[in-house]
């Protein structure tokens, strides 16, 4: 195993674990710092963005048209961008909303939990059970995201693990809270959002156990063009309106435009 694949390993278990910062933020604070957050995952979503957009859909493209040509190659990377988009989408569509890990909770929402009586632990410990299952089914395709996106390209890999891992800080927090709620035990909560986020590696080994042994042009294009949907997809449908619902003015939108920025001068810097 080569010092690429142990970095863009490495990368996504670094992003994984910050579910569990979150769940820490969430039993050892008492407030909720909501425009650190909703600044966070606007930085975190431009980053996506940007770095989707404008390089790994680029890189993609230039892929597949080397392989099959200017048109077939385009034709291509366009199905597989929207086949990802498609895959994220449908992992959404069959998580009830109840225990979708990407509602906004709060540090108070702990608060709340832990005055509350618990008369019913059988059903409390389902949803909670439910809910960390829900946010592992989530981080598996970002884990092959950040691993693809690491080993092709490492200052990229870079920017993508820290990117996930803000999205995930507020997301520990979201899991955190049910199953807080579910058992009454801090280290409980803590200990199945960290393995939740542990989700994300594992995306990683499988990736790169099924997909490495099959990897030439085409299927690093289909792979990479995929990675561009499945990122822009969370930027869209989960960091934004998560950013809104804790803003105050427009801070996730200059929290966008920042992490933007920041994407497209280290790509020129270490380009």
């Amino acid at each position: 195993m080569d010092g690429n694949v142990l970095l863009a390993l490495g990368l996504t278990l670094f992003a994984g674990l910050a579910t569990g910062v979150g769940s820490l933020i969430a039993f050892f604070t008492t407030r909720t710092n909501t425009k650190f957050l909703s600044a966070a995952l606007g930085f975190s979503a431009g980053v996506m963005i940007y770095v989707s957009l404008v390089e790994i859909f680029v890189k993609a493209k230039d892929s597949l048209t080397a392989a099959l040509g200017a048109t077939n190659g385009y034709w291509m990377t366009l199905v597989g961008f929207f086949g990802g988009i498609l895959f994220i989408a449908l992992i959404d569509k069959f998580i009830p909303n109840k225990n979708n890990p990407h509602e906004v909770r709060t540090v108070e929402d702990v608060n709340a939990v832990e005055s509350r009586p618990h008369t019913d632990a059988d059903k409390l410990m389902k949803m909670g059970t439910f809910t960390a299952l829900a946010i592992a089914i989530h981080n598996f395709p970002e884990g092959i995201a950040t691993f693809m996106s690491a080993l092709q390209d490492p200052n990229l890999g870079i920017a993508i693990a820290i990117a996930v891992a803000i999205h995930n800080i507020p997301e520990g927090i979201a899991v955190a809270v049910p199953i807080f709620f579910a058992t009454g035990i801090r280290m409980k909560a803590f200990r199945l959002s960290l393995l939740s986020g542990l989700a994300e590696p594992v995306g990683a080994v499988v990736a790169y156990l099924i997909l490495m042994p099959f990897l030439n042009d085409v299927m690093f294009g289909v792979v990479f063009a995929s990675v561009a949907g499945i990122m822009v997809f969370i930027s869209l449908d989960e960091l934004l309106p998560a950013a809104k619902k804790y803003d105050e003015t427009h801070i996730s939108i200059y929290g966008l435009v920042a992490g933007m920025a920041v994407m497209a001068i280290s790509l020129v810097l270490l380009g």
